[in-house]
């Protein structure tokens, strides 16, 4: 449990080598081995388009034939971004990040440390920090994955009785394939979200969910009718 497999198809993934990897054990782990797997993929190259005003930092950078970055987004390496992909307006990418084909990264969408598999959505206000998303999956506007707990110690992944360390410090959620998150969702570090599930809105999912889960709040909302003279009527 808590493989890759259980959360990704990898069959077409340009990448699968990553979490392949023998030292990959938990899903987790290939954010571990991200900085090192990087070095050796890029290949400094902008095959895509750079659009005046936008920012490109460092050299480590490799964007993809067909991908589009748009005026007032920035770019840090090492970054690898895919083919066809969209780094919007006000987008910040920062260090560590390997991006699939068919993305999106919208305005004001912050995303560090972190592998988007192909055709994964952030498009309107997100934050993805130490985080793996899969394909298809698409985050509603202000979609949060939280990374760090405030006391900083280590990440623990919940799953019934049972408690796993991750020994990382920061780590934020895992999104299988074809996840869905409703707007201003805010996931709790070392969330497990497995393929299909569906996140409401204003929902902040914590531990392990398994495949198709449907997540929502618990809420109660209550009237109050407010009278002609401004006086509450009960």
């Amino acid at each position: 449990m808590f493989r890759p497999e259980d959360f990704f198809d990898l069959s077409r993934y340009a990448h699968s080598a990553l979490f392949r990897d023998p030292r990959v054990t938990y899903v987790w782990d290939a954010l571990k081995l991200l900085k090192e797997y990087l070095e050796h993929l890029i290949k400094p190259e902008i095959q895509g388009e750079v659009m005046p005003g936008a920012y490109i930092v460092g050299e480590h950078i490799f964007i993809g034939a067909g991908s589009v970055v748009e005026p007032g987004a920035l770019i840090k390496g090492p970054a690898y971004i895919g083919r066809n992909t969209q780094v919007r307006h006000g987008a910040y990418v920062r260090e560590r990040v390997l991006v699939g084909d068919h993305c999106v990264i919208g305005h004001a969408t912050e995303i560090k440390d972190t592998i988007m598999l192909d055709n994964a959505h952030a498009a309107h206000f997100a934050y993805l920090g130490d985080s793996i998303v899969g394909n298809y999956v698409n985050l509603g506007a202000g979609t949060r994955l939280a990374n760090l707990k405030l006391d900083g110690s280590n990440v623990r992944v919940r799953f019934g009785d049972e408690v796993l360390d991750t020994g990382m410090r920061k780590l934020g959620a895992i999104l299988g394939d074809r996840v869905q998150t409703g707007c201003n969702t805010v996931t709790n570090p070392g969330t497990l979200l497995s393929p299909s599930c569906r996140v409401y809105a204003l929902t902040s999912p914590r531990g392990y969910y398994p495949p198709g889960s449907i997540v929502r709040p618990r809420t109660e909302v209550e009237t109050t009718v407010i009278s002609q003279s401004g006086t509450e009527r009960g």
